[in-house]
């Protein structure tokens, strides 16, 4: 029989405990449990709504924020959403994915940090590199203007390392005179670099640094470390080519904060894809085409569990990233310049306030409204504090090491 919550949280709280018998948590692990398990309910404390029209009452538990939470994520998104609404530019916009091959997944499972951090460096440098080149925007040592997200899932929950780069479309340079001027890229307005090309740079710099940590002796618990190992690896990264796919240019500002909305807040799945929890499996939603066809797909709940730990980043990695003339250190300054060459009107006050009524219409919600009556307001008329310390996942008794992480 299916329950009639389904969600991450009730996965974890019928199939944890087989898990955790076998299983041991990493401390991001655990944290991330502890917060999904206790997101909006009465540990995490609360506050009690009155309509003061109706009577109606209910309570609102607090979130945990935590942001491998699928409960947390629409509102960690609108509010990332609602910082970038004075940073897009008016060109045109590229997406592109850079991935990992599958053969660099057990590196991943034993220096995550790494990996991500290489990553971003490697796909960062090659951009940035393409962005340079005069053969590509016309003029020599232009300033980009990225974002790059962090992703590592594929629809079914396996481990699929990648980042999503949402480009302008041209670079920050100085004109004859020393000031500041947009130049558009050399081929055509919405088009950035060849795939092909990037595709070999980035796999050239990625196995390059790979091959300086292995001999500096940084990548001490590489499964694949041993010479044997090392030189089929090396072998089958050369072998495959890296492919950078690029998607259809995006659209004007509208589109551009739609489309990366989409990325910058998301875990491995959302609860609406959980259709069915039942006293074995999890029945989830899956991409079945390019169409938008959907199947379903059925995990026992250990699997399901194991597949989703997968993602959950080592405590203090970024996922959003920006460079360039988005990059903090220089952002003010930058993108400034970038609006004056733009000719874009200068920002104002007000700006925040009209964000704020940007995220109203999106959400097409007032939540003051009394959800009974539609006509009174919600005032608050009880709190309820949360717990100071989350249980542990692992159950009382229970040897908090049984088998590999």
């Amino acid at each position: 029989m299916a329950t009639l919550a389904p969600g991450v949280a009730e996965v974890l709280r019928r199939f944890g405990s087989a898990y955790l018998h076998t299983h041991a948590l990493s401390t991001a692990q655990a944290k991330a449990w502890r917060g999904i398990v206790a997101c909006r309910t009465a540990a995490l404390g609360g506050q009690q709504l009155s309509c003061d029209t109706c009577g109606h009452s209910h309570w609102q538990y607090h979130s945990c924020r935590n942001r491998h939470c699928p409960q947390c994520g629409a509102r960690a998104k609108d509010a990332w959403l609602q910082g970038r609404l004075a940073e897009v530019l008016p060109v045109p916009y590229a997406h592109l994915v850079f991935t990992l091959p599958h053969s660099l997944n057990a590196l991943y499972g034993a220096h995550p940090r790494w990996v991500i951090d290489t990553l971003f460096a490697c796909t960062a440098q090659t951009l940035s590199e393409f962005a340079a080149n005069p053969r590509w925007m016309g003029v020599a040592g232009g300033t980009p203007a990225f974002s790059l997200v962090l992703h590592t899932w594929t629809q079914d929950l396996q481990r699929h390392i990648h980042v999503h780069a949402v480009m302008a479309c041209g670079v920050l340079a100085q004109d004859g005179h020393g000031h500041a001027q947009w130049s558009t890229p050399a081929r055509k307005p919405d088009f950035l670099f060849p795939v092909q090309a990037l595709s070999k740079v980035f796999r050239g710099k990625f196995v390059a640094a790979l091959a300086k940590a292995h001999h500096g002796g940084d990548l001490a618990s590489d499964p694949q470390g041993d010479d044997k190992a090392w030189r089929e690896r090396q072998r089958q990264l050369y072998q495959h080519d890296w492919v950078v796919y690029a998607k259809t240019p995006l659209g004007g500002p509208a589109q551009v904060l739609e489309y990366l909305s989409r990325y910058t807040h998301r875990t491995a799945i959302g609860n609406e894809r959980i259709r069915a929890i039942t006293a074995q499996e999890v029945v989830f939603t899956v991409r079945a085409n390019d169409q938008g066809g959907k199947r379903r797909q059925r995990l026992q709940g250990t699997e399901f569990i194991g597949r989703f730990l997968l993602h959950v980043l080592p405590t203090g990695i970024k996922r959003i990233r920006h460079y360039g003339v988005l990059a903090p250190g220089c952002k003010a300054q930058k993108l400034a310049a970038a609006r004056l060459a733009l000719h874009m009107p200068a920002p104002k006050s007000q700006a925040m306030e009209s964000a704020q009524a940007f995220m109203a219409r999106v959400a097409k919600m007032d939540v003051q409204v009394c959800p009974c009556c539609k006509v009174g307001r919600l005032r608050v008329v009880g709190v309820l504090l949360g717990q100071a310390h989350l249980p542990s996942p692992h159950p009382p008794n229970e040897p908090l090491n049984r088998g590999p992480p």
